[in-house]
């Protein structure tokens, strides 16, 4: 399975530089209270398994996720711009401001949300993928699951419906070790979140490493192949985050040792290397890129900044009952 090219890899550290600045400056703009909600729930460490698995889908492919979604979004296309504005609130934003942080939406790029309750939006993607088979359409839908939401009744039954009805859909676990603040063990009896596609009897293609673009990507690109002719299957992305869980969260800033270790894997970092073994003369156009992307998130906050805000009439738009 090939990797990406050269150019490829350029296009995506940009990304991920881009995701990550992003939510850094995110992080900022909510403590200047320019971003309202009572949480925000930022990606960082994580951009590798965004990236890589999207990378991986057609353009007429679907993506959903829970509230960690501002990267995902960014990674399927939507506009920047639009997603700071509708974390700011305002009219210019994917949902005209009334969704924020946690539902981030796009339907011109397939990009169906940012849902905030825990495990809400799998029965969605597999409604989504049951479209798809019902329409003999060469689409698949990728589904983003949090390790915390593996347990509830939702995970449970979206699995087990998708296997039943061979829906194409790719079940993408992003274990960063925690469901909040609880540690995976100390929440499922299999710690191997993989292995329950046992139970339901669809493909296991088990563990790889979230932190690793490329190898989420070769990966992905297996799992879109085989779930468009063959049905649903599941991966588990193993991964971290170097925020806590939202911005309430301070428990996160305890567990020092860990975060170290994890630092060590951060996926930007880790491509930069990859990128410099190949090519030691990159290391200016990486910075370029990285100049880039910083430019283009304060782009975004200056946009959200002088967006006008939601008036009466959008309060009572779409509203039909």
């Amino acid at each position: 399975m090939a990797g990406f090219s050269k150019q490829e890899l350029l296009d995506v550290y940009y990304e991920m530089v881009l995701i990550r600045r992003f939510e850094e400056r995110s992080l900022d703009l909510y403590k200047e209270k320019k971003i309202g909600g009572v949480y925000l729930h930022l990606y960082n460490g994580q951009e590798a398994t965004g990236v890589g698995s999207i990378r991986a889908l057609k353009p007429q492919d679907h993506v959903i996720t829970a509230y960690r979604d501002h990267g995902v979004a960014i990674s399927k296309g939507v506009d920047p711009n639009r997603v700071m504005a509708e974390m700011f609130g305002k009219r210019t934003g994917t949902s005209g401001g009334k969704g924020g942080s946690m539902h981030i939406a796009d339907r011109t790029h397939n990009f169906w949300g940012g849902y905030a309750i825990v495990g809400g939006h799998l029965p969605l993607a597999a409604g989504i993928a049951l479209k798809s088979k019902y329409r003999g359409e060469d689409e698949v839908t990728l589904s983003f699951i949090g390790d915390g939401a593996t347990n509830n009744g939702y995970f449970h039954e979206s699995l087990n419906l998708s296997a039943v009805w061979d829906l194409p859909v790719i079940w993408l676990i992003e274990n960063n070790l925690y469901g909040m603040g609880t540690a995976v063990e100390h929440a499922s009896g299999q710690v191997e979140l993989h292995k329950r596609a046992e139970s339901y009897g669809m493909k296991d293609f088990g563990r790889v490493d979230g932190q690793d673009v490329e190898a989420v990507y070769k990966l992905c690109v297996k799992a879109r192949d085989y779930a468009v002719k063959n049905g649903p299957c599941l991966i588990e992305a193993m991964t971290y985050r170097y925020e806590g869980h939202g911005v309430s969260d301070r428990l996160f800033s305890t567990r020092t040792e860990e975060m170290a270790f994890w630092e060590t894997k951060d996926p930007i970092i880790l491509l930069k290397a990859r990128i410099l073994e190949t090519d030691a003369n990159q290391a200016k156009t990486l910075e370029d890129l990285e100049s880039q992307a910083e430019a283009k998130v304060e782009e975004a906050v200056k946009f959200a900044e002088e967006s006008p805000a939601p008036d009466y009439n959008d309060l009572i738009a779409n509203v039909y009952a």
